[in-house]
């Protein structure tokens, strides 16, 4: 493995040779602690701790412990699970761009299939707001997340961005290990996935090039993330009316806390990751004599299509964007049955909206739009 510059360090995953220590200051820490017994329950917490003594590399660790706990994840909240890709042998080397659904989920499912696919996992993009706590920060380290700085002032954010993107392009072009990022900062909480501009500037700010060259060195595969059912769909709704009732509203970092634990251990459903060829040859194909502002907008538009001709539907996608929309297209997509199943799925996760003045036709709407909405994108970028 290629050596690490020492400007990284403060970011990037720990080292293995660094995991002993990290591994000893985590297995002191009570809140870890409870954590972890709380993750495995009916695994003491002695053979947490061996598990993680026993592991030499980051990758180890996943296996021992990370993999399994996933698993069982799988196994009780989803019923099918599913990667499909283009081209296998991009996976090692690609900087997987993805939409955002789920805090934690996103990546970590990516892993699960990285594994089953070619024996790998990808390190991951983190925003050091989730890092709320001490353990946390060195446990998502530990498991081959690098951070992304998300509070700071202007002056540091722009070379805290320079420093992130040499970052990724060291971990694509010299260590050769694949990359997940997400397409925006935050989840698309209505699923409009959108792929932010100022995303892609900084991804080529390591080089003073043009930003065409720059990009194509880091791989980039549009990767689409589908689940049939959301379980956080009701908290984004209940943030959209606290946005809606309370413009400067902001999220307490408990909240946070609530849409992971409810990410992590909600149904899910049907899961499903496909992840495009690298688009080097398409971003190529943009007009050099373009600005850059124009160069950008082209290169995220590039990722949406790929991104937004990739989901996948399920019978809620169908049902509830003829609610929204009144289109009937879809609706040899699901039956009699599911119809009704749907409609109390959907008043149900109304009713789990806990505010006192609970506007219950803007809830619904929202949480309509949260799975018609990939439908429109998808319509859009395969008819024209």
């Amino acid at each position: 493995m290629q050596t690490i510059p020492a400007e990284f360090n403060d970011i990037r995953p720990y080292l293995p040779e660094e995991l002993p220590q990290v591994f000893e200051e985590l297995i002191a820490d009570p809140e870890f602690q409870a954590a972890m017994s709380y993750a495995f329950q009916g695994m003491p917490f002695e053979q947490i701790a061996g598990a993680m003594r026993a592991s030499k590399t980051n990758l180890d660790f996943q296996k021992a412990l990370v993999y399994p706990f996933l698993k069982g994840v799988i196994k009780k909240l989803a019923s099918e699970f599913e990667l499909t890709y283009e081209k296998k042998e991009e996976l090692g080397n690609a900087l997987c761009i993805s939409n955002h659904r789920d805090i934690i989920m996103d990546s970590a499912f990516l892993c699960i299939l990285y594994v089953e696919a070619i024996g790998n996992t990808v390190e991951i993009a983190i925003g050091d707001n989730l890092l709320i706590r001490p353990w946390i920060k060195k446990l998502v380290r530990v498991n081959r997340s690098f951070i992304v700085q998300r509070s700071a002032s202007i002056r540091e954010m722009l070379a805290s961005s320079k420093r992130l993107s040499q970052y990724m392009h060291h971990t694509i072009a010299e260590r050769k290990q694949p990359i997940w990022l997400a397409q925006r900062e935050g989840r698309a909480k209505d699923s409009n996935d959108r792929t932010q501009e100022g995303l892609i500037k900084m991804l080529s700010m390591y080089s003073s090039g043009d930003i065409i060259d720059a990009l194509k060195e880091l791989n980039l595969a549009p990767t689409t993330i589908s689940y049939e059912y959301d379980p956080c769909d009701y908290l984004k709704a209940k943030e959209f009316q606290q946005k809606r009732d309370n413009p400067e509203w902001k999220k307490a970092p408990q909240d946070d806390l609530i849409n992971m634990k409810a990410g992590m251990f909600g149904y899910k459903g049907g899961i499903h990751y496909h992840i495009s060829a690298c688009i080097n040859d398409e971003i190529d194909r943009i007009d050099r004599s373009l600005g850059k502002n124009e160069k950008t907008a082209a290169v995220a538009r590039i990722i949406d299509r790929h991104i937004h001709s990739n989901y996948k539907f399920w019978a809620i996608n169908y049902y509830f964007y003829e609610l929204l929309t009144g289109d009937t297209r879809f609706a040899d997509k699901y039956t009699a049955e599911e119809k009704a199943r749907l409609d109390a799925y959907l008043q149900g996760q109304i009713e789990k909206i806990d505010l006192p003045d609970r506007d219950n036709e803007f809830c619904r709407t929202k949480i309509l739009e949260m799975y018609a909405n990939p439908v429109k994108n998808y319509l859009i970028a395969t008819e024209g």
